[in-house]
């Protein structure tokens, strides 16, 4: 039972109690050339990329050390290499570009991707996406 003393928040458990643990960063905006038309690819247009990676966070909530867990500015770096990279014709190759660069991070044993647009040619839509989840082999 819980005693009220803040210290023992900071005592490692003997064991962990947690299956998953997730980091997740959302609402990343990156500006690409990608679309099955010619005219989607003309001009930069802005694509949204939110990332939930499945790693086991249980060191590093002991050691509050940064190479303990999955660095975000490298995850939003690969991110950022793909929406601004090569150019593909579909969301699907996007995310899968995507998970594929999260996956190969230390640590990262699962990710969900989700890649979304608002293409001109459907217009009104809040937005076209593809959410896709894959882990290691």
């Amino acid at each position: 039972m819980y005693s009220g003393r803040q210290d023992e928040w900071a005592q490692p458990l003997e064991r962990e109690n947690c299956l998953v643990d997730r980091i997740v960063l959302e609402g990343m905006s990156f500006s690409g050339r990608h679309g099955v038309r010619p005219a989607e690819r003309e001009r930069p247009q802005e694509f949204k990329v939110s990332v939930e990676l499945e790693a086991d966070l249980s060191e590093p909530g002991r050691t509050d050390r940064l190479e303990d867990t999955v660095d975000y500015t490298k995850v939003r770096a690969v991110v950022r290499q793909v929406i601004e990279g090569e150019p593909a014709k579909l969301l699907e190759t996007l995310a899968a570009r995507i998970a594929n660069g999260i996956l190969a991070l230390p640590n990262v044993v699962a990710v969900t991707v989700r890649v979304a647009k608002r293409p001109p040619s459907m217009a009104p839509i809040d937005a076209a996406a593809v959410h896709i989840r894959r882990t290691r082999a």
